[in-house]
């Protein structure tokens, strides 16, 4: 019902793909007559025509039992794979990483320019290449990629079917999913997918061992590429601030994150606890009014302010003065920025702030 794109003019491509990979992500494969949810909303060949003839079957992976259902003899041939990515320097980074809870070692391998989820399809890669050079009769695939555990169980049935294309394109990762598929042929490997989003409370020797190969597929930052990260997203988080009008913490956020920008709350707060606006504004605030001994008794609320200049360092706008107005009799503070501080200025913020 979804094979169109969504009938309304909010909804942009980016959106509409988003939703599309977010499916992709969670879906399962459907029955051979009954397509699932996946193969409906994107109409990709892989939900269609699954009756196919003995000669046109592709090998495909069976689904693996709970790593702890394996047999002592079966658990040698188990392994869990994962992948990540970040961005070191200027640099894309990956890393695929391959753990084996039987012999506790674990084998990766890295590089520039992809993505995680290339990392992750890798990693399985890697397994498969283990396997072959040791000879086994079997490879149990524990993975947390519902994408990889996906092809695995029956996608890769489609693409070989279909060249290896999908709507006239090439698939994403092509040379690698080919070299996967081959090597399927020559081995029985059974698939499981790890929920790796498990309270600690429930956490099984399944879990654990996920837990291993995560984090051996991290990659290492060198402190300096740590310290060049945490510099720029100062430099942005700061950028936010200002341009927002020295918001607080939550706003800027809010600010930033409506524009693409993804920052941190810490690095948020320190631009804020730095910022020499901000603190100037704190202090003005902090004025108590000047009601004591009944000086200003015989003034009623709103008829007596007292008026100041604040000197700050010059806005985007051509702004460097802020004009204070404090209502002395419960200390109200009221606030507008000015080019000059000037007495038509004055005049001006009253007008705008207090009497109208």
């Amino acid at each position: 019902m979804f094979k169109e794109r969504a009938p309304t003019h909010h909804a942009t491509n980016a959106t509409w793909s988003k939703w599309v990979a977010l499916i992709t992500q969670w879906a399962r494969i459907g029955n051979p007559n009954r397509p699932g949810i996946l193969e409906v909303i994107t109409d990709w060949p892989e939900g269609k025509d699954f009756g196919m003839s003995p000669e046109e079957e592709v090998t495909r992976a069976e689904e693996a039992p709970p790593y702890n259902k394996l047999t002592e003899d079966e658990k040698p041939y188990a392994l869990f794979t994962d992948g990540s990515c970040c961005i070191v320097g200027k640099h894309r980074r990956w890393k695929a990483a391959v753990w084996s809870p039987t012999w506790r070692v674990a084998e990766a391998a890295e590089g520039e320019g992809e993505s995680s989820q290339f990392a992750e399809v890798k990693a399985i890669q890697l397994a498969l290449d283990i396997a072959e050079r040791e000879k086994w009769p079997t490879l149990y695939l524990y993975t947390d990629s519902r994408m990889v555990a996906n092809a695995l169980w029956g996608w890769l049935q489609q693409w070989k079917r279909s060249n290896w294309q999908r709507r006239g394109k090439p698939i994403w990762a092509a040379p690698l999913w080919q070299d996967i598929a081959a090597q399927i042929e020559k081995l029985i490997v059974k698939v499981r997918h790890v929920d790796a989003h498990v309270p600690k409370s429930r956490a099984t020797e399944e879990l654990q061992n996920n837990q291993q190969v995560d984090q051996a597929a991290k990659i290492e930052v060198a402190q300096v590429d740590l310290d060049w990260q945490r510099k720029g997203e100062l430099f942005i988080a700061r950028w936010a601030h200002d341009t927002s009008g020295h918001q607080g913490r939550d706003a800027t956020y809010r600010w930033a994150r409506d524009r693409g920008v993804d920052l941190s709350m810490d690095a948020i707060s320190q631009v804020i606890h730095q910022c020499e606006t901000c603190a100037a504004i704190k202090q003005a605030k902090r004025v108590k009014p000047l009601w004591y001994g009944g000086r200003w008794l015989k003034y009623k609320c709103g008829e007596a302010w007292q008026i100041d200049y604040i000197t700050l360092p010059q806005s985007r706008q051509g702004k460097c003065h802020v004009l204070t107005m404090v209502e002395v009799t419960t200390g109200w503070l009221e606030t507008y920025p000015v080019p000059h501080a000037a007495a038509r200025n004055t005049i001006l913020g009253l007008e705008k702030q207090v009497l109208w």
